[in-house]
């Protein structure tokens, strides 16, 4: 039907005779002659039609915004002062000849010219939104990303090979969903929360250079970077090292970058522990383009009579912290407050803050209700240690460090970017020397950080056994711009420390039989040395576009609540489906018994 897409249609084609096709994206009626803006993935073309063609003037007359339509005409050069520079067809027009249109349209619920719809309405239109030449844009990115990766994987030997999405329940850190078995009745599929097991596998198998672009599956709460569906950029490989797998994984990323934005980021990409990620960004995923950090000052308060700081500078799990915010000092009470309200979220009880009005002039030259409660030689102290200046403001975070870590590192963050204190630039990171175990208080037990098929540093069972908050990992994230885009370790590849570590995570011989037999079967049968990374393939993208939610980035996303306006998903399954499933609703066991 076509010769060539929108796009396309250039000043190499002048004179020459082309059929197009695609939407109307805008109708423009000057003087009796009319001009329509066609829209196809590839761009817009202006096409003209005159009135000494009666007929297709008269149809021409009669479309509408979205209407589909298909054009034959002769390319011809703008008339002078008509050109339009910001697009690639901005100096030609296709005078037309013939006109069919396909299809109409009613008056769409959402303009393709608006940025203000509501994301509800957006999403139930998404077929609608996505004709936005914005939104296309994005998705070609996210095609031409997934295809630079396959591009540099298949180059170095990997195989594209794909693992089950229906398989079993295995813990990973979040809740699985479950698909009930008609054949296998009061039994459960659970979908993939990642391909974690399989490729291990396949590492197993012989395979030593696996990839997948995947789905993943978890039941958790949502946010920006969140989706109960996802896809990652799964890798695994044998007999390579964490050194190896960092090399060959960062130039997968400078090359990509390089290849679609003609972004050439640094080499080689810098990389810090985790403990120092902690103690200076309160985060494990730093932005680095805020130069903000956080300064340890837990030594200068422990004797003040200020409590507030006193009991956490002593507590062995305790810090006391500030966060230098250049300029600062021009913030006003309710702005305070409304940091304070936003730490609160952390856990934070409250925000106590210094106001730097003249450092020269000593405890006089600055302003703060908690000054009475600190020496003079601790205020000199913090000042000195954070390097303060006039016009700053110090903010105070003194708590559990956990608190501390998540209340002043979430605050430093907001405060570069309301401050104007975010670079513009790409940071990436390597974020290495993970702990291997995290205490969870509530559970009263160690858990994994990463998964309980993280290598340990040590090789040694016993050590782990023995002290296993003092155990770092072989695992790996890589950060850009303060985002996680990936993470993975070295993974465990023998049975005696696999073992260890289902002890340690209180994960009894029964239970580890029962949810990961296959895999310790798998281990005693000549297991290689093995790891892997996965990155969020949506999370790249979105940072790549420029987006601030990988809802803008994933053709049909979920809502925050995890639910499809589109679609109208989750719904309702009639009774029979039920049935046949060997299920039954509680509220209807309820409605039976009232009954």
């Amino acid at each position: 039907m076509r010769t060539h897409y929108c796009g396309q249609v250039t000043e190499n084609l002048l004179d020459e005779h082309v059929s197009v096709v695609g939407w109307v994206h805008r109708r423009r009626d000057h003087g009796g002659v009319i001009f329509i803006d066609l829209r196809d993935r590839e761009g817009l073309l202006q096409v003209v039609f005159d009135p000494d063609e009666p007929d297709m003037f008269a149809e021409a007359e009669r479309l509408r915004s979205e209407f589909v339509i298909r054009v034959k005409g002769r390319v011809r050069r703008r008339p002078a002062g008509t050109e339009n520079d910001k697009l690639p067809t901005g100096q030609i027009e296709v005078y037309a000849l013939e006109l069919e249109v396909l299809n109409r349209a009613e008056t769409p619920p959402i303009q393709l010219d608006e940025d203000e719809t509501g994301e509800e309405l957006r999403l139930r239109y998404r077929y609608i939104d996505l004709r936005k030449p914005a939104m296309q844009a994005k998705l070609r990115l996210r095609a031409e990303v997934s295809r630079n990766l396959r591009r540099f994987l298949d180059g170095e030997g990997f195989l594209d090979m794909e693992t089950p999405v229906l398989t079993k329940a295995t813990p990973e850190g979040a809740r699985d969903y479950l698909v009930p078995s008609r054949v296998h009745n009061g039994q459960f599929y659970a979908l993939p929360q990642s391909p974690q097991l399989f490729k291990q596998l396949l590492m197993m198998s012989g395979f030593d250079r696996y990839y997948q672009i995947a789905r993943c599956f978890r039941d958790e709460d949502l946010r920006a970077d969140r989706q109960p569906e996802f896809t990652q950029l799964d890798i695994e490989t044998s007999f390579m090292g964490e050194e190896e797998i960092m090399q060959l994984n960062e130039r997968m990323i400078r090359e990509c970058f390089a290849q679609v934005l003609d972004v050439h980021l640094p080499q080689p990409f810098p990389r810090m522990t985790w403990a120092e990620a902690m103690q200076r960004f309160g985060s494990d995923r730093p932005d680095l383009r805020i130069s903000l950090e956080l300064v340890e000052v837990a030594d200068l308060v422990a004797d003040a009579e200020f409590k507030v700081f006193s009991g956490p500078a002593r507590d062995d799990d305790g810090r006391v912290a500030v966060l230098r915010a250049p300029g600062g000092g021009q913030l006003s009470r309710k702005e305070i407050d409304d940091y304070t309200a936003y730490v609160a979220q952390f856990g934070a009880k409250g925000l106590a803050y210094i106001k730097v009005n003249e450092l020269a002039a000593g405890r006089e030259g600055l302003q703060s209700p908690i000054l009475k409660f600190l020496s003079d030689e601790a205020i000199q102290g913090i000042c000195e240690r954070s390097a303060a200046a006039d016009g700053d403001i110090l903010f105070f975070g003194a708590d559990k460090a956990k608190v501390v870590n998540e209340a002043l590192g979430a605050l430093r963050v907001r405060l570069g970017q309301d401050l104007g204190l975010v670079e513009s630039a790409w940071k990436p990171l390597w974020v290495v020397d993970f702990p291997m175990f995290e205490w969870d208080e509530q559970e009263n037990r160690w858990q994994a950080l990463h998964h309980p098929f993280t290598a340990p540093k040590t090789r040694d069972p016993a050590e782990v056994k023995a002290d296993p908050g003092a155990q770092l990992s072989r695992a790996y994230d890589l950060v850009l711009n303060g985002t996680e885009l990936g993470g993975g370790s070295v993974r465990i590849h023998d049975t005696a420390m696999q073992s260890t570590i289902f002890q340690v995570l209180g994960i009894g011989e029964e239970e580890a039989r029962e949810k990961f037999g296959f895999l310790l079967d798998a281990l005693k049968y000549g297991c290689p040395p093995h790891g892997g990374l996965a990155f969020g393939l949506d999370r790249l993208v979105m940072l790549m576009s420029g987006s601030s939610s990988i809802r803008d980035v994933i053709a049909f996303p979920k809502t925050q609540s995890a639910s499809c306006p589109l679609t109208e998903a989750p719904g309702a399954v009639d009774a029979r489906q039920l049935r046949e499933l060997g299920l039954r609703l509680r509220q209807t066991q309820e409605k039976e018994s009232q009954g």
